[in-house]
């Protein structure tokens, strides 16, 4: 057994427990690990001590008289931040999913293996730490635009994300927010950044393919698959798993996705061999995992711990100048007027609304400044002339059409005209198929 190190103040540890004998070795156990340590014997006297000295961790016995469970859910609406790790010499299935649920992050059976007891008062104290530093930035960043997760503390979480690579994150905010674009920003700042970054995306509802896509399949008679397949948790290796939407997944697969949040494990669906998988998760959803809509009750504990809002574009007007400026095409550029149209427009649908007409807008213009006209947004065109308007796929087809005919077909000259790789012009050749006739 080797002592623990720490940084910063020494670790405030409570004990709980109705047995004298534990308590005074837990006592003297956390002494030498130079901890500072109190003891209770009873709910009451628990409360009483941590009203006037908060501790960082709990070592609560789970068969303590008036509940371990009770006083368990007492501590953490006292602090949410708190670390509690359950000690039972009867550990069941039960009782333990139970005190999981309730917000405990260990459970532990008696008699204490004093190692084991080790390991997980520092896996704890690491959580615990994690937690409090990111209310702390909550805290020193707040606004009074919202929920007091507005920028600059979202740069400061996401450099909390990528520091701690091996905690599960989610990603809140309205759709076209840019929460993809976040979440790949956070493994490339990480340590995990020359590993896979693999999406799992799509309308999960009535459907075994998200199962099959994250856990993989076995062939046979279960799965009626003719051979085995790989899930993303699998072909990620040491990388990031990237969960859109993972509220919208069906609640037998985020029970399994649960395990692989806190025990690193699962099965192919149809196998019976347990596989384990060192991958970072990262979810998104348009909903906080408070919201009991679609999560699992259970779910949102492993979540809540780094939880990053992108609140939407009309929140955060002065983003807009750099975001244009990074999503205009290579070589477009905005006049005066569509400049100010888009400064005071209310971009419904976000980011992804934004890039999307100022690409459009760019194939409209074809290589002239964007005007109020080429952006085609509702108060700048008129009611009639938006419902009218040109769609994003139409404007593009009619625009590589152009170029090819102006270049006689010739793709690299077609390319620099359009402002793209030609290989980026050639797999959107290969995606549409321009008319022989068109009208411009």
């Amino acid at each position: 057994m080797t002592s623990a190190s720490h940084a910063g103040p020494a670790l405030a540890v409570l004990v709980v427990d109705d047995d004298e004998i534990v308590r005074n070795g837990l006592v003297a156990f956390f002494a030498t690990l130079g901890m500072l340590v109190r003891c209770a014997a009873s709910a009451d006297e628990a409360r009483e001590i941590t009203a006037h000295d908060a501790p960082d961790l709990v070592l609560l016995d789970l068969r303590l008289p008036g509940g371990g469970v009770t006083l368990l859910e007492a501590l953490r609406e006292d602090d949410p931040q708190v670390g509690v790790i359950m000690m039972s010499g009867r550990a069941d299935a039960v009782s333990t999913a139970q005190a999981l649920q309730r917000g405990a992050l260990d459970v532990i059976e008696k008699p204490l293996e004093l190692d084991a007891l080790q390991a997980s008062v520092m896996r704890v104290a690491e959580v615990v730490r994690l937690r409090r530093e990111v209310v702390v930035l909550r805290e020193h960043y707040h606004t009074d635009d919202g929920d007091g997760t507005l920028s600059p503390s979202l740069e400061k979480l996401v450099e909390v994300a990528a520091r701690n690579d091996d905690v599960p994150v989610l990603i809140v905010g309205e759709a076209g927010t840019g929460k993809t674009l976040l979440a790949r920003h956070i493994h490339d700042a990480s340590s995990r950044r020359a590993e896979l970054f693999v999406p799992l995306y799509g309308d999960f509802r009535g459907s075994d393919l998200p199962e099959q896509g994250l856990f993989g399949r076995e062939r046979g008679t279960a799965t009626s698959a003719t051979r085995s397949q790989r899930g993303l948790l699998e072909v990620a290796a040491r990388g990031t798993v990237f969960i859109a939407d993972v509220d919208r997944l069906p609640a037998a697969v985020q029970a399994k996705l649960l395990d692989v949040l806190e025990n690193g494990r699962f099965m192919r669906v149809g196998g019976s061999a347990t596989l384990q998988s060192g991958a970072r998760v990262i979810a998104a959803s348009r909903r906080r995992s408070s919201d009991p809509a679609g999560f699992r009750s259970d779910l949102h504990l492993p979540l809540q711990l780094l939880t990053l809002s992108i609140p939407p574009l009309r929140e955060r007007r002065s983003d807009l100048p750099g975001l244009v400026q990074g999503l205009l095409p290579r070589s477009a550029r905005l006049d005066h007027e569509a400049a100010r149209a888009i400064d005071e427009y209310s971009w419904p649908g976000n980011v992804r609304e934004l890039r999307d007409v100022l690409w459009r807008a760019a194939l409209l213009a074809g290589g002239r400044p964007i005007s109020v006209q080429h952006l085609l947004l509702p108060r700048a065109m008129g009611d009639r002339k938006w419902r009218d308007a040109l769609s994003l796929a139409d404007a593009e087809r009619r625009a590589i059409t152009r170029a090819m005919r102006t270049t006689r077909g010739n793709k690299v000259q077609a390319a620099e005209l359009l402002g793209i790789a030609r290989s980026t012009l050639q797999e959107k050749l290969r995606r549409i198929e321009p008319p022989a006739n068109d009208e411009r």
